[in-house]
């Protein structure tokens, strides 16, 4: 293991993620925020913490192996979240340092979960400060460090794939720094875009750009207590829903229409699933409302379509308090956050193609079940996908299942009903924010002890880095093995 390495490059990253701490820094001091002072102690501890970490490291070669990756990405995000923190500790936003990691977690993992309860008194420069960490971790720390610091050469692609996992990979552009500036560049063009039709559709400018960061990134931070439900405004939801869809698409996809000046690439069969089960989802749970609670058409359709892609994407916005509807939908809506949306997007869940790997699986295991001598493979966008994918999205389904029911287990432990426990950890390891009961879309994760905050605090990590990431790091060999894998 290269640790000069890893320590050069966590303390490049730390210095840059310092710099976005100055816009709520200036903000807090043009308005004359006591949390001004907690921002600059903020930045100057994480800024000298990376410098020191760049200047004490000993002299290696910058090459870089896939078990540098991995710690690179997981040391990061750590040690960001616990930095991320220090603001919502030092301006007393929250009441101890577990509460102000979990909303620091919970900001960068796009999860939007939060346990303060009333948002709406806490400065600007916070809630500014919130919604930055959801656009800074929508596409990943690590991807705009590659931008930022081209130096890490070829160790680039693993920090890449290790920042944005999925079943299939593909590499759009040769190099892999033209392909993470691309990507940022049309996250900051569709951030712009988003901005100014909220303002337009009556957000205010700074409502316009919190919501903008937490929309594009499908995180669900809100400077509103009551979320979408505060403004009442369709064409709100509007602009919401068709920024939330695009935030859960793949944005390999978007990469391509971008370099092709093409609409080809939309035929993906992911995509396609996905605005699939959109529809699908929305229709099932419109007929439970208008069956069950005789609600009226025009309201049915309006606050299934919005609930039902937040919550696919893991983004969490409310614009109704589902938590009222009849018990089919939300047992619907709690599968919608199992699924997520596309691999390579803003969004959490187990990710559409990956359902779609495990449908084709099972269907060939029956096949050969009834023709033991018939040859055939599995294909997605016509093209076959090698058995050792397959196999490692098995794996991926077991583990998220597995540690699904561990940590419902612990949960209900500390004092939750059993549907709360579980749609509290669905929502936390999927990123999707906002679950049912005690944790539902007119709550928050105030009343849950500390010692659960923590471990739904690292729910939401491993959910964000998809498991493999982080769990690879628990392995004794992993330290110990000399060389790459």
């Amino acid at each position: 293991m290269n640790y000069s390495l890893v320590q050069g490059i966590v303390g490049r990253l730390l210095m840059g993620y310092a710099l976005t701490m100055f816009v709520p820094l200036v903000l807090a001091a043009f308005k004359n925020e006591n949390s001004m002072w907690a921002f600059l102690l903020t930045l100057l501890i994480t800024a000298c913490l990376g410098a020191a970490m760049v200047y004490f490291r000993k002299p290696t070669q910058e090459k870089m192996s896939i078990r540098e990756s991995f710690v690179i990405v997981g040391g990061a995000w750590m040690l960001t979240s616990l930095l991320g923190a220090l603001p919502f500790w030092l301006a007393d936003s929250v009441p101890t340092f577990i509460d102000a990691l979990f909303e620091s977690v919970s900001g960068l993992t796009t999860t939007g979960s939060s346990v303060i309860n009333d948002v709406e008194a806490l400065p600007l420069s916070i809630l500014l400060w919130r919604s930055i960490t959801h656009w800074l971790g929508g596409i990943g720390i690590i991807v705009l460090f590659i931008i930022l610091l081209p130096s890490t050469g070829f160790g680039a692609v693993h920090l890449f794939n290790a920042e944005v996992p999925g079943p299939l990979s593909k590499r759009t552009m040769p190099r892999i720094r033209d392909t993470a500036i691309t990507i940022w560049k049309i996250y900051a063009f569709l951030t712009m875009v988003l901005i100014t039709l909220l303002m337009l559709a009556g957000m205010s400018p700074f409502d316009a750009v919190n919501h903008g960061f937490s929309t594009i990134s499908a995180g669900g931070f809100s400077t509103k207590n009551t979320s979408m439900m505060h403004y009442g405004n369709l064409w709100i939801e509007l602009v919401v829903i068709l920024f939330i869809t695009i935030a859960g698409g793949n944005f390999r996809i978007y990469l391509e229409i971008w370099t092709k000046k093409s609409l080809k690439p939309l035929r993906n069969t992911e995509f396609i699933t996905y605005l699939a089960i959109i529809i699908g989802s929305t229709l099932l749970i419109v007929g439970g409302l208008w069956l069950a609670h005789d609600k009226p058409p025009d309201y049915a359709m309006r606050h299934a379509l919005f609930q039902v892609v937040s919550l696919v994407t893991g983004t969490g916005f409310s614009s109704t308090d589902y938590n009222q509807w009849p018990a089919v939908t939300k047992l619907i809506l709690l599968a919608l956050m199992f699924i997520g949306g596309c691999a390579g997007s803003t969004t959490g869940g187990m990710k559409v193609s990956r359902i779609m790997l495990l449908t084709k699986h099972v269907w060939a295991v029956l096949t050969r079940g009834l023709h033991p001598r018939a040859v055939s493979s599995i294909k997605l966008d016509g093209r076959p996908v090698d058995a050792v994918v397959v196999n490692m999205v098995s794996v991926f389904f077991f583990l998220y299942v597995g540690i699904f029911a561990l940590a419902t287990i612990i949960i209900a432990g500390t004092g939750l009903e059993p549907f709360d426990a579980m749609s509290a950890v669905a929502a936390s390891l999927g990123n999707v924010g906002p679950g049912f009961g005690i944790v539902g879309p007119t709550t928050t994760y105030a009343g849950i002890t500390l010692f659960g905050k923590f471990i739904l605090s690292l729910c939401m990590l491993l959910g964000r880095l998809e498991l493999f990431t982080l769990l690879i790091l628990l392995r004794p060999e992993f330290w110990r093995t000399k060389g790459g894998w």
